[in-house]
């Protein structure tokens, strides 16, 4: 789960009971009236509004994706979206001599407007991107004289003197498209197929012929997408002498009958959906020339219920590498794998503890001296290691943790990787020497939340970092951090879409708290002015998920949070034990024990607001979508009263209707530990829920289905338990977008105006006068 269904939007369906320690008050009137479907907006001058949080510009100002350097170094590419439609993104280029920018592609001149086939609207959600228009992708070729652009469907090749050529024109769409590594080919998958076509023209060629039904070539399987990280099924050789490609088959897998409720009608699809303690598809590996011919499967054991994580070539093209997980995750095996043969050895093999399970990363390297650099957490903290002749070394070490890794300068044998060494809260650009282990130097400046790219030289870095008062900046540096010139310097200043808005900006301020077992738990928080004497209400955003749950940074928060505190909510977050970038024993805590430690820690968090002079303590909301969805109603179930109301969005409510990757991960086998799944689950427990509630679901969410969200509300209606609902027509597990976006917080502000801030604050219960 990686931190998003017939007819109109449902209104509401009940109202919640109050909080069970809270006293009556007064009687409302005979004939209330009725709420307004908008909040009141702000009316002080320099406030925000809901309609300017999710208008157009974007107030966090031009936000260039996927920022490249062409392979001469002579263009800066990538992609900007729109002023006045900011989904909407076109392909740029700078000249890093001059500074000149130029649009490349424009995606509403080029694009056919064509709609996507569903497979492709699939992959997009699995990356997170299903809300964003025109190019979302591209490929330089190597030669630096022209780029890949896939656009509507088809594929596009643009040259650098604007002029752009179609590849292909076809009904059933590409996915996966790349330029192969020599710059011979384009290859893509089509219709289950892998093709390749040549790039200096002629047609494309399937260099695969099975695929169709429940059989797909080149592709990454459901669960590789949305919860490893592996976004592709097929990959080239360096020297274009092989592929190796991808085949699985989905015929083992439960298929789930989905149905896609929208405006206008409904579609049922059977999904194949490999929910948790049931079969995951079939996978196997081949190797072949470009031309298809020469294929030898890959020996990947014997026992078929596997992961294939990762695949990578050594840089020569002489050996395949191939990482194999266990189904249980505990167990990672590095195999070694012939191309001419496909014959494989086992190179090494990470294991897990007892009580916990290995997490994939990205940040490895395979050299040319036929090293390894490789991410580990067996030390209780990922940390970088080198593999060399059988022999591990240790290049990083300490209570925290490397998150990435960016680039390798082989030829003077140093590293650069992303880090919190100085600040759990910071992730931080450093370097280090091979043969200097653990010597480390920082290349960016503190109080930063950074990011970074680098070229294969690891000559120059592309670094994007914000800060809670500056949104996302973009630079290029060198190889010691020192900035060269500004990609997107987007700084705050007077024609800034931010910039009406920066007096009523509010400090992020940081604190810690201890949970029950002496760990330390990080939080932050926003405040309206205070006034003195006054209490203010909460609202208390929450996560909580274990993989990608770190939510307390010093990054740009964006100017949601803003608008809240705008409103006259406290804003506040806390990061509970089980997420993420803390080290093995902070994540371990949720092992098995989903909705345990996570709820007791947002208590914690609770109760500190409560014992706060300006926090009014009956006031405390909380929301939370996905995971945080989950949480809501957990959050309820186990401690009544102490949250004022609650919002949960498409929330997961029953744990064997998740997918095999993640809900395994964490709970186990359902065959075998069937009591993690039933203390976990939310739904037999609703009927305890007295607070007031607010459930939002997309009506087409292929991810969680809407099944968790009507599991809940009929066991609440079942057995009269008051709570509301909104569910979305025609949107999957990302509610958002034009006019969407309002209605969706329209609807959670009127809901937590009606429940929390306008609700009279009860009076205290007069202490017993002293017995005579």
């Amino acid at each position: 789960m990686r931190t998003w269904l017939l007819g109109l939007a449902l209104a509401s369906v009940g109202t919640a009971a109050m909080a069970a320690d809270q006293v009556t008050p007064p009687a409302a009137p005979a004939t209330p009236a009725p709420a307004p479907m908008r909040p009141v907006e702000a009316a002080k001058p320099g406030d925000l509004t809901m309609a300017r949080v999710f208008g157009n510009p974007d107030l966090s100002g031009s936000q260039p994706k996927a920022v490249r350097l062409s392979p001469d170094g002579t263009l800066l590419t990538s992609l900007r979206n729109r002023d006045d439609e900011k989904e909407r993104f076109d392909l740029w280029a700078v000249d890093t001599a001059t500074g000149q920018a130029r649009m490349l592609v424009d995606s509403k001149t080029v694009g056919s407007g064509a709609e996507l086939t569903e497979a492709e609207k699939m992959q997009r959600e699995r990356a997170r991107i299903g809300g964003q228009k025109g190019i979302v992708a591209y490929d330089w070729a190597p030669d630096g004289k022209s780029i890949l652009v896939p656009l509507d469907g088809d594929l596009y090749l643009a040259g650098l003197d604007g002029k752009v050529k179609r590849l292909t024109n076809t009904p059933g769409g590409e996915l996966n498209p790349v330029v192969s590594p020599r710059g011979s080919f384009v290859s893509f998958v089509r219709d289950q197929n892998v093709f390749v076509q040549p790039l200096a023209g002629g047609d494309a060629r399937a260099v695969t012929t099975g695929g169709g039904g429940t059989v797909h070539f080149g592709e990454a399987e459901f669960v590789a997408q949305e919860e490893m990280d592996r976004r592709t099924g097929y990959w080239w050789s360096p020297d274009e002498q092989y592929v190796a490609v991808e085949r699985f088959d989905e015929a083992p897998v439960h298929t789930a009958t989905r149905a896609s409720i929208g405006a206008t009608g409904t579609k049922v699809y059977e999904q194949r959906y490999p929910a948790a303690g049931t079969p995951n598809v079939l996978v196997d590996l081949y190797i072949m020339k470009p031309d298809g011919s020469g294929q030898v499967k890959v020996d990947l054991g014997t026992n078929r219920d596997i992961y294939l994580a990762r695949v990578d070539w050594t840089p020569d093209g002489r050996m395949l590498l191939v990482q194999r997980q266990s189904r249980d995750q505990k167990l990672l095996e590095m195999l070694r794998v012939d191309p001419a043969t496909g014959k494989s050895t086992i190179l090494f093999t990470e294991k897990s503890g007892v009580k916990s399970w290995l997490n994939l990363s990205d940040a490895y390297r395979v050299l040319k001296d036929g090293s390894l650099i490789w991410r580990s957490e067996r030390s209780g903290y990922g940390h970088l290691y080198r593999f060399a002749s059988g022999k591990w070394t240790q290049l990083t070490k300490g209570d925290w943790v490397v998150t990435d890794l960016v680039g390798v300068d082989e030829a003077k044998g140093r590293l650069f990787f992303l880090g919190n060494k100085d600040d759990v809260l910071e992730q931080q650009l450093y370097s280090v020497d091979v043969a200097k282990p653990n010597a480390i130097t920082r290349l960016t400046e503190a109080g930063w939340w950074n990011s970074a790219t680098m070229d294969a030289a690891a000559s120059r870095l592309i670094i994007s970092r914000s800060n809670p008062k500056q949104p996302t900046q973009v630079y290029l540096a060198d190889a010691t951090g020192k900035r060269i010139s500004w990609i997107n310097e987007n700084a705050v200043v007077e024609g800034h879409p931010y910039y009406p808005y920066l007096a009523s900006h509010q400090e992020t301020k940081f604190g810690t708290l201890k949970a029950k077992n002496g760990m330390t738990l990080y939080w932050e928080m926003i405040t309206p002015p205070l006034e003195p004497g006054k209490k203010y209400p909460v609202f208390f955003e929450h996560y909580g998920g274990p993989g990608t749950g770190q939510v307390v940074t010093r990054g740009w928060q964006g100017a949601l949070p803003q608008y809240l505190v705008d409103r006259g909510y406290i804003y506040f977050k806390i990061d509970n034990r089980g997420s993420y970038n803390r080290g093995r024993a902070f994540e371990n805590q949720i092992y098995h024990a989903m909705g345990t430690v996570e709820v007791e820690d947002q208590l914690t968090g609770a109760n500190y607001l409560k014992s706060l002079p300006f926090v009014e303590p009956s006031k405390i909301a909380t929301y939370g979508w996905s995971y945080g969805g989950y949480m809501s109603l957990k959050m309820l179930e186990k401690t009544p009263g102490v949250y004022a109301a609650a919002v949960s969005g498409a929330p997961v409510t029953d744990w064997q209707l998740y997918d095999t990757h993640y809900t395994e991960r964490y709970l186990g086998d359902p065959a075998t530990d069937p009591a993690s799944y039933s203390t976990s689950a939310a739904v037999e427990e609703a009927n305890k829920i007295v607070d007031p509630l607010l459930l939002i679901h997309g009506m087409a969410d292929d991810n969680v289905f809407l099944d968790n969200s009507t599991k809940v509300a009929a066991r609440m209606q079942a057995t009269d338990t008051p709570f509301e609902m909104m569910f979305y027509p025609g949107y999957t597990h990302r509610v958002a977008g034009p006019g969407i976006s309002e209605h969706v917080w329209g609807t959670i502000l009127n809901f937590l105006d009606r429940t929390v801030k306008d609700k009279p604050v009860p009076e205290a219960t007069p202490a017993p006068a002293p017995a005579k």
